[in-house]
């Protein structure tokens, strides 16, 4: 699959754009030029120049900094919601097929529950009951994706529920645990691949919202949607402020989701070979 993933040229321009954000989501607070944090009150609002290549906010903090530190925040928060996601709806999603219509009504009862609420008001209760950090917010996104992940493990294990392999493992007294860890799982795995690089740019995007309205990451920490509501509010003096920040979210979220299709057309094409 890697080798059909390959032939894409945007695969190739994805992978490179997400070799590099993960570089600065690794390294990014280490190659800061200055402290993000740090704050000069006599370079207000700088331009870019030799010492502050993106220049400074209203506080004269070096944005460039900023940037490179928050980047660690704001890709490891997408990670960790995607990674909420999936626990909490790969395996429900595979149960519901494999333990019977109880199990079925339940867990669909419940992904239909969750499909019901309201995004931000979720995010913002759950916040406000656990207090306003990363890893609540996170947790509330975790739970707001879980119907996707169950909705594609779901369809892909119901593919191949029926198979005749299944049905020998079955008759020769396998469990339902060791029929869906080696017949079910490896079929259900490229799927749930696909949703997990659209849906880690779709977590991305409501990282950035989130951290925009101040909700999960509490300032003066940085973020990339931190710094898109700080530039914003000093828009007048620094009409190219908010470039930076906006490319980096928009060139990771079209990467991710590049790689998503280009995952899918390989997929499909193998399946056809």
């Amino acid at each position: 699959m890697i080798r059909n993933l390959l032939r894409y040229p945007s695969a190739r321009a994805a992978i490179v754009i997400l070799a590099v954000v993960a570089m600065l989501a690794a390294f990014g607070p280490s190659l800061a030029p200055h402290d993000p944090l740090a704050q000069d009150s006599s370079a207000l609002l700088q331009g870019p120049s030799a010492a502050y290549w993106l220049g400074t906010d209203a506080l004269g903090r070096d944005v460039f900094s900023r940037l490179l530190a928050g980047s660690t925040v704001s890709v490891l928060a997408s990670l960790l919601s995607v990674s909420i996601g999936m626990l909490l709806g790969v395996v429900p999603g595979l149960l519901s097929v494999f333990l019977g219509k109880r199990f079925e009504w339940v867990s669909l009862r419940l992904i239909d529950a969750l499909m019901m609420l309201p995004f931000l008001v979720f995010a913002i209760a759950m916040t406000a009951m656990l207090g306003n950090g990363l890893t609540q917010a996170m947790f509330a996104v975790g739970i707001l994706i879980t119907p996707a992940f169950f909705r594609v493990s779901r369809a892909a294990a119901l593919s191949v529920a029926n198979a005749e392999y299944i049905e020998a493992a079955r008759l020769m007294g396998a469990s339902t645990a060791s029929t869906i860890r080696h017949h079910v799982v490896s079929k259900v795995l490229p799927a749930v691949a696909v949703s997990a690089a659209s849906m880690t740019g779709a977590c991305l995007s409501i990282v950035a919202s989130l951290t925009f309205l101040g909700i999960g990451v509490v300032p003066p920490d940085p973020t990339w949607g931190g710094l898109l509501a700080t530039d914003l509010s000093a828009l007048y003096d620094r009409p190219f402020g908010p470039i930076a920040p906006a490319l980096l979210i928009v060139a990771t979220v079209w990467a991710l989701n590049a790689l998503a299709d280009a995952m899918r057309d390989a997929g499909t094409q193998e399946q056809r070979a």
